[in-house]
């Protein structure tokens, strides 16, 4: 069985909900015959590649928040991925666009790591309040993710892998996702959202099932 995962790597529900899916995946009696592939999608890819904004007013301002109910939105999320085992430090911080880090999962798919890469991106932008939009702080992050830096950082200058990167999304958009999280279990079944574990365990038991 096959799971596509369509997210994004500043998108903290995104985090979550692998979270969440890997704890019900680590109670199912076949979890040796499922396949996690990570894919493509991009919350803001009008942000000019390469450039970083401070984040706090650019989220209150798309969703019509002031900067201080943005701030309490942030500390009950922390709280929920607390939960689930996760540091988030979301207080600061800046946000930008991150087409190339996606670039870059496609490459760790292919060597075989990308569950690493994605993890290590991940829990560098809401643990460590690291970069992952500039070419150096992307190729250090994969590098230590299992990535070999030089060829990481080829990829980076020659645009590899931008075609797969769009390809993902758009399927994603053919598929109804308007938003990440987005599971698709055996290509029958979408779960959208960071759901409870229960749901993810109920997906697979249904896609197993059939």
């Amino acid at each position: 069985m096959r799971v596509d995962v369509w997210s994004d790597v500043v998108c903290p529900w995104c985090y979550l909900g692998k979270r969440r899916l890997e704890r019900a995946l680590a109670g199912f009696e076949r979890r040796d015959e499922v396949e996690v592939v990570y894919r493509s999608f991009e919350l803001d890819p009008r942000m000019p590649r390469g450039e970083t904004v401070p984040k706090l007013p650019l989220l209150a301002a798309k969703y019509g928040r002031d900067e201080a109910e943005m701030r309490e939105m942030e500390h009950r999320l922390e709280q929920l991925a607390a939960a689930e085992g996760l540091e988030y430090r979301l207080d600061g911080g800046v946000i930008g666009n991150t087409f190339d880090a996606h670039r870059l999962l496609h490459l760790a798919k292919e060597r075989g790591v990308q569950a690493e890469v994605t993890e290590r991106f991940f829990r560098a932008y809401f643990t460590e309040q690291r970069s992952v939009f500039d070419e150096d702080s992307l190729v250090a992050l994969a590098a230590e993710a299992g990535l070999d830096a030089e060829e990481a950082r080829t990829v980076l200058k020659e645009g590899t892998y931008a075609d797969d990167v769009r390809a993902d999304v758009e399927e994603a958009r053919a598929l109804g996702a308007n938003g990440v999280p987005f599971f698709v279990f055996d290509n029958r079944y979408g779960v959208s959202g960071a759901q409870s574990v229960e749901t993810f365990e109920a997906a697979l038991a249904k896609a197993c099932e059939d």
